[in-house]
């Protein structure tokens, strides 16, 4: 992954955020351990800014399109009030084992709900059962990122908030080469083009986009 700011500033951010609790640390050691492909949980910085954001908003309604192994959800849970509800989409079983694992450790994991077949059946049932969401954060398979968004876009409140991850794709975006980044070029002109929302691109870890629905 392209590092968009020297190695020693990344290092001395890392440091000056908040820290994880041992769960949190055990659950990235295991990711590491046994999925092949660790690199795609989110880190500690992205994770404390995912929690802050469903803070500030006062978010009790969320939905997570790619769970991986349960960082994220769990950090956006801690940040939910009690009677707060995430619903997360993944379809690979093996990291769905680990991630229940630390749910059920986390008093937080009460919160959580997971769904296991494609997301945009999930979202196409939220969508038939008039649901209404305060936030969504999108990091999966980034073919579908302009069908994730538009179904969020029509489970999202005024004023609701969707977060994209990996928009900046290692930089690949400035000349798209393959599906996957082509993909993600569309959704963020897409996504800029919008009328509907307002929107800011962070070069945060892997390019984050924020996106509040006017």
């Amino acid at each position: 992954m392209l590092s968009f700011i020297p190695e020693e500033i990344e290092h001395y951010a890392y440091n000056h955020t908040s820290t994880e609790s041992d769960l949190f640390c055990r659950l990235r050691e295991e990711t590491y351990k046994g999925m092949a492909s660790p690199h795609m949980q989110v880190g500690r910085i992205e994770g404390n800014f995912l929690k802050m954001l469903v803070r500030l908003t006062g978010a009790k309604k969320i939905v997570e399109i790619g769970m991986f192994t349960g960082y994220s959800a769990l950090m956006m849970a801690e940040g939910l009030p009690d009677d707060g509800h995430l619903i997360t989409c993944d379809i690979d079983p093996k990291a769905e084992a680990i991630a229940r694992k630390y749910f059920a450790e986390s008093p937080h994991g009460k919160k959580i709900e997971v769904c296991i077949r494609p997301a945009l059946e999930t979202l196409s049932r939220l969508i038939e059962a008039n649901i209404v969401l305060d936030m969504a954060f999108i990091d999966a398979d980034k073919s579908n990122y302009p069908k994730y968004y538009e179904s969020c876009m029509k489970l999202l409140r005024p004023g609701g908030l969707i977060v994209a991850d990996n928009v900046l794709w290692s930089g690949r975006v400035l000349n798209p080469q393959d599906e996957d980044t082509r993909a993600i070029a569309a959704f963020n002109t897409i996504v800029q083009s919008d009328e509907r929302v307002e929107n800011v691109c962070l070069t945060v870890r892997d390019g984050m986009m924020l996106i509040w629905k006017k």
